[in-house]
């Protein structure tokens, strides 16, 4: 990679990582749907001006039914999971668990897509769970309590955008990668209005709750987007995911910093687990081959 895709690759660790934080500092005053309400709506609106810009908005109408479906699997919903999972969880452990995406992507394009899994992607399917298992071992009972629920959320989110990714590879492959961003987060905005409305905090939200859920609309949504794609652009979707071994080390760090959350042992080695199985199950590492 160049230079410039370096930057462009830590820089979007870094917000990704710090939407965690974000939504760990914003989410006991707005609530979930209020949240995820002003950041999707956010980032539209500074995606749509880009895109007008840019001269790519018209591709947006023509294709509103995928972009609308992409809106409520890659944004709305996984987007609410993360973030009522943010009430219960630390930021690092939800941005851990966010890195199974790729693991969920690899086994989403196995049974709808057809995509062949080598021993090296089973392996690390298996290698994943592992992780998962070492992280949350200590937070999932029987019970069903709120640690419980959130990491099934948390997980249940990183399935969504397993599937979202399969989806626009089978059915938006065509439309210009900024359309795409900017028409599923209007999309997001639209579905999740009336819920927001309804459940719209009765008090004062905070200064410091309004500014995180700024800064993560612009930031680490909109502008992210923008870094995600010219990345796929210039150096290809397999590169392009590495990024998802950076996000949990800038969430686990930023918590600590600001917020003084924990670094555990089972942090640190259950990300390590998960990010092998990641890279083994997308093909960033392999097992070695027998040679004839």
């Amino acid at each position: 990679m160049k230079t410039r895709d370096v930057i462009d690759l830590v820089a979007l660790g870094f917000l990704w990582g710090a939407s965690f934080l974000f939504m760990r500092i914003a989410a006991p005053e707005f609530g979930a749907f209020a949240l995820v309400e002003v950041r999707v709506a956010i980032a539209a609106v500074v995606l749509y001006v880009i895109a007008i810009v840019r001269g790519q908005h018209a591709d947006i109408k023509p294709n509103w039914v995928p972009l609308g479906i992409l809106g409520i699997h890659n944004t709305a919903l996984p987007f609410l999971m993360f973030t009522w999972s943010m009430l219960h969880l630390t930021a690092g452990t939800g941005a851990i668990l966010n890195a199974t995406a790729p693991i969920f992507a690899a086994v989403v394009a196995w049974a709808w897509l057809g995509d062949k899994l080598n021993v090296s992607r089973a392996l690390g399917l298996l290698v994943g769970m592992i992780g998962v298992w070492l992280l949350v071992r200590d937070k999932v009972s029987v019970s069903l309590g709120d640690s419980t629920l959130a990491v099934t959320a948390a997980l249940g989110g990183s399935l969504l955008y397993g599937i979202a990714g399969n989806f626009t590879r089978r059915y938006a492959s065509h439309i210009k990668p900024l359309a795409v961003a900017t028409g599923s987060q209007i999309s997001a905005a639209l579905v999740l209005l009336p819920m927001a409305f309804l459940t719209w905090p009765e008090g004062p939200v905070s200064m410091t709750a309004w500014a995180a859920a700024i800064v993560m609309g612009v930031f680490s949504t909109a502008l992210a987007y923008i870094l995600y794609f010219r990345l796929i652009a210039n150096t290809g979707p397999t590169n392009a995911i590495t990024v998802t071994y950076l996000i949990p080390i800038f969430a686990m760090v930023l918590g600590a910093l600001v917020i003084d959350e924990p670094i555990t042992l089972a942090m640190v080695i259950g990300c390590a687990v998960i990010l092998l199985g990641t890279s083994l199950a997308t093909g960033v590492l392999r097992l070695p081959t027998r040679g004839r």
